[in-house]
């Protein structure tokens, strides 16, 4: 891993306007690489339309392109013409009408290195609530001349084991892009808790403004160290955040302290006390309501 600057872009898409947020997009991407030199930029989940659509899921894929495709073209592009690699979240069209993904690519100076499926849909997203999105099913860690980049997707966050199997594959950096609803205090805990877990630098780029189902987002991106210390924090407006990313993160135990760092909690995992990890359930505590996953 190279010692770089990471940015979060963090920015109100117009609802539905397709066209017109890849170009916001561009916008406040090339404005982050000029203000923070950032080589790696993550921007908000599902920015060129907004989290929920507002429209049947066959209009949402007529709007939306494959990955790649004729809409990412100019993103391919501004990641070339910047030199930078770049997070970029979109609804993606599936081979047929109705089955949209809400993916996130990673563009870099060569062009598209790789395409994540949300594999862990919020429950009002899912086909069988009503909702647009099909999961994907597979982790995606990318290496780049930065850093090895593990994709998630908001929601995704709540799910340590797909966190542990990204750091597994090698991951020293897990982006989040988010629409995230619920409260500072479990965003800031999630993550906190997903970097220490692993080891990992987490950028969490988080949405800001009105959807076109009436909810508003909360924004308070955040980037976060392997050993869960706070490098950046946004606010409840528009802007961009940034920390540079040391590539020996864990010679301290904490940020501040002198006594050496002596654990590693991938190296020090006990892997038969996990066997359970893989057995279907459910919470003994009953939530309000249950939304089939398919």
């Amino acid at each position: 891993m190279q010692r770089f600057t990471v940015a979060c872009a963090q920015f109100a898409v117009t609802p539905m306007a397709v066209r017109e947020n890849v170009e916001k997009a561009l916008a406040w991407t090339e404005r982050a690489a000029r203000e923070t030199g950032a080589r790696l930029v993550v921007l908000p989940e599902s920015v060129t339309t907004g989290f929920t659509p507002g429209c049947p899921v066959e209009e949402l894929w007529a709007k939306v392109n494959t990955l790649p495709g004729a809409l990412t073209e100019p993103v391919a592009a501004a990641a070339r013409a910047l030199n930078l690699y770049l997070v970029f979240p979109t609804y993606e069209r599936g081979p047929e009408p109705g089955i949209v993904y809400n993916s996130a690519a990673l563009f870099g100076p060569e062009g598209m290195l790789g395409v994540y499926r949300k594999t862990h849909l919020f429950p009002t997203e899912r086909r069988a609530a009503g909702g647009w999105s099909t999961p994907g099913n597979e982790p995606v860690v990318v290496e780049t001349p930065l850093a090895t980049i593990g994709l998630t997707i908001c929601y995704d966050g709540d799910f340590p084991e797909l966190y542990r199997c990204e750091a597994v594959r090698g991951a020293e950096l897990i982006v989040r892009p988010s629409a995230l609803l619920r409260s500072f205090e479990i965003w800031d805990t999630v993550n906190k808790a997903r970097a220490y877990d692993n080891h990992v630098y987490i950028a969490a780029c988080n949405a800001i403004g009105p959807d076109a189902g009436g909810h508003y987002y909360f924004g308070h991106s955040m980037i976060v160290s392997p050993i869960a210390q706070t490098l950046a924090l946004g606010r409840g407006t528009e802007e961009i955040i940034a920390a540079e990313l040391d590539p020996e993160p864990l010679k301290h135990i904490s940020y501040g302290s002198t006594s050496p760092m002596i654990f590693d909690h991938l190296e020090d995992r006990n892997l038969a006390a996990y066997r359970d990890v893989l057995t279907p359930a459910c919470s003994r505590f009953e939530p309000a309501r249950r939304i089939p996953q398919k």
